[in-house]
């Protein structure tokens, strides 16, 4: 929850190596793979894994390194697939009944959150409607297709996306962000929940005592956090495996024979 984004809040955005400050130029598409897993970004260098972002801002994605697979800036490979605009279909109805308008994931681990569906089938939500991951049951090359029943537990995008970090205000978003780097040196994986509450409410009193944030905003970051106690650990300890996964995977491209 704490690392989730919308596709349309990505794309835009400048890429940028953390480490060199070099520009990898414009986010302009989001890929995931036949299970449905976000695994590329690409800009004008290539295709970059997500598995290299660091963080991802209001102004820019950064990366561990600045490698792309600049083989693929035209054509992605066959196993990917772009769900932006993609059909959606139920299994009784021949035609689509409607498209993926944008999507939300976990830019950590590739998982998507929720579907924002247009068309027909979102016409009662007022022309956006929320799908989530476990009523599609299937995506193939050009479509989703999804449960039959799904239609009965689709939401409006105001309640779908209610507990959602991205739906937050850009204040409330960066007040997780700085209380959520204070936090790596407090919380370990082994603490239990009320240890964690305790030092998220600790983290918000040094912040209050600053008198530098919005006290409102603040609060609403840490109810936020406290509610998502769980996820913020596991941030916390998927951080530094996330850094070697990074470096092992651009020293294997870096390595690897030419063909």
């Amino acid at each position: 929850m704490l690392n989730i984004v919308r596709r349309s809040q990505m794309v835009g955005l400048m890429a940028m190596d953390s480490s060199t400050a070099t520009r990898m130029g414009g986010v302009e598409e989001v890929w995931v793979d036949a299970d449905g897993r976000v695994v590329y970004f690409a800009s004008t260098a290539g295709f970059i894994p997500f598995e290299q972002v660091s963080m991802i801002g209001s102004d820019a994605v950064l990366t561990y390194s600045d490698l792309a697979i600049s083989d693929l800036a035209t054509e992605p490979p066959t196993a990917l697939r772009r769900l932006y605009r993609m059909a959606v279909q139920s299994p009784s109805i021949a035609e689509p009944i409607g498209w993926v308008e944008d999507f939300l994931f976990d830019w950590e681990t590739g998982d998507i959150a929720a579907y924002i569906l247009g068309g027909t089938v979102a016409a009662p939500f007022g022309g956006r409607a929320v799908l989530f991951p476990e009523d599609v049951e299937v995506i193939d090359a050009d479509v989703i297709v999804i449960k039959e029943d799904a239609t009965s537990r689709l939401k409006s995008e105001s309640e779908g996306l209610k507990g959602f970090l991205s739906e937050k205000s850009q204040q409330v978003k960066t007040l997780v962000k700085k209380m959520g780097d204070r936090l790596k040196s407090l919380v370990s994986p082994n603490d239990k929940p009320e240890v964690v509450r305790v030092k998220i409410k600790e983290v918000h009193d040094e912040l209050a005592t600053s008198g530098r944030h919005d006290k409102n905003a603040l609060q609403e970051a840490t109810e936020f956090l406290q509610d998502k106690w769980n996820a913020v650990q596991q941030s916390l300890s998927r951080t530094e495996q996330r850094l070697k996964q990074a470096v092992d995977s651009a020293w294997t491209r870096l390595t690897k024979p030419r063909a």
